[in-house]
């Protein structure tokens, strides 16, 4: 009994993160093209129709390089 429940237990952990995957396949890439206090334009190039007024999104900022030096 034990072994059928584990057996389950991993496949829904299985499709689980192959959902997260999927999901995650389907983010629009944008570009910040103004600033005006606080409103933010962007600029998406494809898939911006999936995005709907008043929507919440999540907004990863640039990664700066490290500088090194002597």
């Amino acid at each position: 009994m034990s072994k059928k429940i584990v057996t389950l237990l991993l496949a829904m952990a299985f499709v689980v993160g192959i959902a997260g995957v999927s999901i995650a396949a389907k983010a629009v890439t944008c570009k910040v093209s103004a600033v005006d206090g606080d409103v933010v334009t962007l600029e998406c190039k494809k898939d911006a129709d999936t995005l709907k007024v008043g929507s919440k999104v999540k907004v990863k900022s640039a990664k700066k390089k490290a500088v090194e030096g002597c």
